[in-house]
């Protein structure tokens, strides 16, 4: 699965123009605001009709204009062209002709793992940060999940509406109802949270150990439930709803559990370095990339985002060694930076400035 060009429209700074990629290494160099990283968000918006960076849809459009798109031609075996347009607040998804109207069956044409900056909020931001990512990681590989982890949603989005009705409003039939649902989702999700963190924790460790020589880190599944069925979790629902009402909002279950980083039994984050929090992020995302390859046989597209800058050579070096193996990658660099050291002899690499691509050759023969 790979990307053999690109044609934007209107899509953040970036020239209206076609991009061919067809290559298993892509290199964008340029100075920081040039659109490098908008390029590599429109790639992701393909993926996942989404942006890798929280923006809204609306974000995405260039400033003056109303709609933009992104249009890919894929070399796969199933698919072979994909658009994904914002037309006055309206996104539309085109696969091989084919209106999408769910955006999960993006997840099996041409799933992209991102590393950027963002990704220390895994670490360093609050917890449901860290939810976010191991969700999105069964997601990757796992439908049914997806499918419960919605449901789960839903169930607790209306069970808020209720408690916050008030003590005096609030249905206790619709909530016993509501109560039994979040349950049954909740344990499904929970078990299977369960089953990946431990895999997951198995490969992160050691990739980790070898990168930075600290070993013993892990990843604790923390369960805001502790009882183990449906019928414990309904009781013990039942047993905070008055303190619920009073406060309009749903105190425990999956949406509250935590994932914590852990080195003989203690949290490791809180205490760890910036540079040693920094390689926790990068190499969360290369067990999520192995970890999805293990589950589903397919490899990758990498999208990287500036993510050797911070590295000092070393770690750099080791880092560029536990890399996931991918079909397609898309580096960012600053001009400053050794990066003819990585490119083999068919890397692509483009020069970005003020938002159009241009072969490297072609700015240093003058003829851009």
């Amino acid at each position: 699965m790979t990307f053999l060009g690109a044609r934007t429209t209107n899509f953040r700074n970036l020239a209206d123009d076609e991009i061919s990629t067809q290559a298993k290494d892509v290199f964008l160099v340029g100075e920081n605001g040039q659109g490098k990283t908008n390029f590599l968000e429109a790639l992701y918006f393909c993926s996942y009709a989404s942006s890798f960076r929280g923006a809204r849809d609306g974000e995405l459009v260039k400033n003056g204009e109303k709609d933009c798109s992104v249009q890919v031609n894929l070399e796969d075996v199933f698919y072979n062209k994909l658009l994904v347009k914002l037309e006055t607040g309206k996104k539309t998804i085109v696969l091989d002709g084919k209106n999408i109207t769910d955006r999960k069956e993006l997840l099996q044409v041409i799933p992209c793992i991102v590393f950027c900056h963002e990704d220390m909020e895994f670490v360093s931001g609050p917890p449901e940060e860290r939810r976010r990512f191991f969700d999105q990681t069964q997601s990757l590989y796992d439908p049914v999940y997806l499918e419960d982890l919605r449901k789960y949603r839903k169930v607790l989005k209306a069970r808020n509406t209720v408690l916050k009705a008030g003590s005096f409003h609030a249905d206790n039939g619709v909530l016993d109802s509501l109560d039994l649902q979040l349950a049954e989702y909740g344990l499904r999700l929970m078990e299977k949270r369960e089953e990946a963190v431990r895999h997951f924790s198995e490969l992160f460790g050691p990739l980790y150990e070898k990168v930075t020589g600290i070993d013993g880190i892990a990843i604790k599944y923390a369960q805001s439930w502790k009882q183990e069925t449906v019928g414990e979790i309904t009781a013990f629902l039942g047993e905070r709803r008055e303190q619920e009402k009073v406060l309009g909002m749903s105190l425990s279950g999956p949406h509250r559990d935590r994932f914590v980083f852990t080195r003989g039994g203690a949290e490791f984050s809180a205490k760890a370095s910036t540079g040693q929090r920094r390689l926790l992020a990068l190499l969360l995302r290369t067990a999520q990339a192995r970890r999805f390859s293990l589950m589903t046989g397919k490899k990758p597209v990498l999208l990287l985002d500036d993510v050797l800058l911070e590295l000092d050579p070393e770690k750099r070096r080791k880092f560029l060694e536990v890399m996931p193996e991918y079909d397609q990658a898309f580096y960012t660099f600053l001009p400053e930076e050794p990066y003819e050291r990585y490119r083999r002899e068919d890397t692509l690499v483009y020069h970005v400035l003020r938002g159009a691509l241009r072969p490297m050759s072609q700015v240093r023969s003058g003829n851009s």
